[in-house]
């Protein structure tokens, strides 16, 4: 029970900061737990078909500010993390995974070419506009786990879907590596005149949320 409570006070303290202290920056242990807490995300498959950017440098946090249509958060944060998921899925990536599940499990790669030829048979011929939603679909999964994360540490942190994901491919070079940005995060500590801090949580009561059948 004492876990639960836990788990429910972090989410309670957590909310969107919009105002960040820009003096302050995430040490580098507790990034290094962010990023594990990202890196063992739930994905379908376990493909993990994204990449993470984790911009720290105060130079391209400004080039990115007009591409979030002027949000400070994101040049005030201390780190941005950017969730781009891949355009183009096919053998290659899935060959990979495979090979990875080898090595790792010290099995050999045809005891998983069953799994391997299931996966190709509902992945490839998805088309292409459905493989692009799915895949962004599995950021969203990596991302709650850096919300919690973050709370869990004290961490604020700001979901941000409000961005231009062209520019922040062009400026981030996403376009040459086959990626495409679909949500970012700022991470650090609020300000103390974030006004929103004091705000009560607003949500849904269970009667309205649930249903049970």
């Amino acid at each position: 029970m004492l876990y639960f409570c836990s788990v429910l006070d972090h989410q309670n303290w957590r909310y969107a900061t919009k105002k960040y202290d820009n003096s302050k920056k995430v040490s580098t242990e507790d990034l290094a737990f962010l990023k594990e807490a990202v890196r063992l995300s739930a994905s379908s498959y376990g493909l993990q078909l994204y990449k993470v950017l984790i911009i720290e440098s105060d130079e391209v946090k400004a080039k990115l500010v007009a591409a979030s249509y002027g949000q400070t958060q994101v040049a005030d944060a201390s780190h941005i993390f950017v969730f781009a998921s891949q355009t183009n899925v096919g053998n290659t990536e899935i060959d990979a995974y495979l090979k990875n599940a080898s090595e790792t499990r010290k099995l050999p790669i045809e005891a998983l070419a069953g799994y391997g030829d299931f996966m190709k048979g509902t992945i490839n011929p998805m088309p292409e506009d459905a493989k692009s939603i799915w895949t962004a679909k599995q950021t969203y999964i990596a991302m709650a786990n850096l919300l919690s994360a973050a709370a869990e540490l004290n961490i604020d942190a700001t979901p941000m879907e409000g961005f231009n994901a062209a520019q922040f491919n062009e400026i981030l070079g996403l376009d040459k590596l086959n990626l495409n940005a679909t949500v970012i995060v700022p991470v650090g500590y609020r300000h103390a005149e974030d006004d929103t801090q004091h705000y009560i949580k607003v949500r849904k009561s269970n009667e309205d949320l649930f249903i049970t059948i």
